[in-house]
């Protein structure tokens, strides 16, 4: 190397060309941290969006229910089931976001026909993320 290329080299930049292990385990430390702290908050957003889509869900089936009635003259029995609206939906009978089906029947104990989603914890009743989507009332 030549006097003028050993001019091009600052002092104290040799040598220092990445981070320490602490520096790093410090960074981490700090991520994990904030992981921590925000990973709750944003999975509770998840499980209320899940239940807002069901509620979304329950009454495009409404819908669907009523269009039927209004040509058959009367909604289905529970027996036929939500397959009886399947004319009436541009797309397949939906499974609720926990991937279960709805619940259909009627005539229904709040109305001319109950329909609902039993939630996260797929049986009846339950509360927060388990708490049961239904027609006749709306999310708490």
């Amino acid at each position: 190397m030549n006097s003028r290329d050993q001019s091009k080299i600052k002092p104290g930049l040799v040598g220092s060309g990445g981070f320490t292990l602490i520096e790093l385990l410090v960074v981490m430390v700090i991520i994990g941290l904030l992981a921590s702290l925000v990973g709750p908050k944003l999975f509770g957003h998840v499980d209320k969006a899940r239940q807002k889509d069901a509620q979304a869900q329950i009454e495009l089936l409404g819908q669907a229910l009523d269009l039927y009635r209004l040509e058959q003259h009367k909604y289905p029995t529970t027996e036929e089931g939500l397959q009886a609206v399947r004319p009436y939906l541009k797309k397949d009978i939906p499974k609720d976001p926990w991937d279960n089906n709805f619940v259909y029947k009627a005539p229904g104990d709040h109305g001319e026909y109950d329909l609902m989603s039993y939630g996260a914890d797929k049986t009846e009743g339950g509360e927060g993320n388990n708490q049961d989507v239904v027609s006749w009332k709306p999310l708490e």
